[in-house]
């Protein structure tokens, strides 16, 4: 008698249909006949028998393995459509004992990240790419794809795709293998017994590879898509094997036994040479002594070229020169000059649970628009800093502490302009709790090259203490 059981790499139960269980949560999103099914099997049976499972993090991004996560039984990460190598990479930079598996169908691995999965290959970063070729869209309805075959009828190809149309279909596992990075490359198919032996064994064989460190493998998998393609479960695997694997060559391109990828060639830096490497010297040994407890919030907006997002930069340095913890986050059209734009910073004594900013603690606004749009975001008790030299409407709450200021004359009568943002940000420091005036002028050599322009910069902030001191 043969039991089948669930791999102990996956949930037990598929909590997406039924979230309180119940009958529904025995089964599955996959539709009747789909080679995912199988696949997913193969990789948590492996997880399972290599004991990684509390090491591996598993990258699904969209596609119909959208939902992988309900599934395995392991860390895992839902990517933006395409971006699971970039992902990963990041991954594999920063948990250096991870096994990062990236799992892919071919609309978003040779369509959406074409240019993700080839640069990842290419610096030979130490992942498992397993991706999933079923020559269509499926999850979206049945759609072409890069790997849709000549002729092959499709929900966008009714007549089959030509070739002088929709140009050739993309061997993803050659283009791979063109590459010096990959360790390990090979294709597979799921249409019989004997291929899901064979794709059972290159599974291990990738993820072999992730525990002993030898670099980026890559595995395409030739799967059915039953319900994309119009056939029966048995009639997809015919296909297969009569059309699919044909042109998709079943082979191993790649066996490299003596890799080693780029994770085991990289310098682990630990957290203090980071800060050395990316702050000065002077700076470096900067810790928290404003004894900030609260998060500071500051939206800064006005026009693009007003120097918003600039300004926000420097005010997460100067965050970070004074021993706090700071995010930046722009925002912009897509005009350069004249467009809107605005800069949320988060400054705290801890770390920085999300970037963005909804309810300001403070509000620099260089223009009209920018204190129309945000007056009313502005957190009760906080503060609006408003450029009176553009800006003629007062602000219309009474709650907030409100300081005008006309800091484009100050920067023009200086002499510089363009300098409005400093003499903004400038008055901002003066009244905030932190960070400090004095870590703006030490960041400011390293963020402005140019001498002149340091110089330039330090006299506006001079101003800017003048005004303050006569307005308070």
């Amino acid at each position: 008698m043969v039991k089948h059981t669930k791999p102990k790499g996956f949930y037990d139960e598929f909590l997406r249909k039924a979230p309180e269980g119940g009958p529904e949560a025995k089964t599955t999103h996959y539709c009747p006949g789909c080679g995912h099914g199988t696949v997913h099997k193969l990789i948590a049976e492996a997880v399972e028998d290599m004991n990684i499972k509390d090491r591996t993090i598993f990258l699904s991004p969209v596609g119909c393995s959208v939902f992988a996560y309900y599934y395995m039984d392991t860390g895992n990460i839902q990517c933006a459509h395409g971006r699971a190598p970039a992902v990963g990479t990041g991954v594999c930079r920063s948990r250096e004992d991870a096994i990062v598996i990236s799992y892919q169908g071919d609309g978003d691995l040779a369509g959406i990240g074409t240019a993700e999965i080839v640069h990842a290959a290419n610096r030979g970063e130490n992942m498992a790419v397993f991706f999933v070729n079923n020559a269509i869209y499926g999850m979206t309805g049945g759609q072409l794809a890069p790997t849709t075959l000549i002729g092959q009828t499709t929900a966008t190809t009714p007549f089959g795709r030509l070739e002088e149309r929709e140009g050739k279909p993309i061997h993803m596992a050659e283009v791979i293998n063109a590459l010096e990075g990959p360790v390990f490359v090979e294709r597979t198919t799921v249409s019989s017994a004997a291929g899901v032996m064979k794709t059972r064994k290159a599974v291990r064989k990738a993820l072999l590879n992730q525990v002993e460190r030898r670099g980026f493998s890559f595995v395409e998998i030739l799967s059915p898509c039953p319900v994309g393609w119009k056939m029966t479960s048995m009639q997809s695997r015919a296909w297969m094997k009569e059309s699919l694997e044909k042109v998709y060559e079943v082979k191993q391109f790649r066996n490299n036994e003596s890799g080693t990828g780029i994770s085991g060639r990289m310098p682990v830096y630990d957290d203090k040479s980071l800060v050395e490497l990316l702050v000065p010297e002077t700076v470096a040994e900067a810790v928290n002594s404003s004894g900030l407890d609260s998060e500071l919030r500051v939206k800064i907006a006005g026009f693009g070229g007003q120097g918003v997002l600039s300004a926000g930069t420097l005010l997460a340095n100067a965050a970070i020169a004074d021993g706090l913890e700071a995010t930046w986050l722009p925002s912009y059209g897509a005009e350069m000059r004249g467009g809107t734009a605005n800069a949320s910073v988060v400054v705290s004594g801890k770390p920085v649970g999300s970037p963005v900013v909804s309810t300001p603690t403070a509000l620099l606004a260089m223009n009209a628009p920018s204190l129309s749009s945000f007056e009313n975001d502005v957190a009760a008790g906080g503060l609006i800093i408003v450029n009176s030299s553009l800006v003629q409407q007062q602000v219309k709450r009474d709650d907030v502490k409100v300081i005008y200021a006309p800091v484009s004359a100050i920067a023009s009568e200086a002499g510089f302009l363009k300098g409005a943002n400093i003499v903004m940000l400038a008055l901002y420091l003066l009244d905030a709790e932190a960070p400090s005036l004095d870590a703006l002028k030490k960041v400011l050599p390293r963020l402005i090259k140019k001498n002149e322009l340091v110089e330039l910069n330090l006299r506006l902030i001079q101003k800017a203490e003048e005004f303050y001191r006569n307005y308070v």
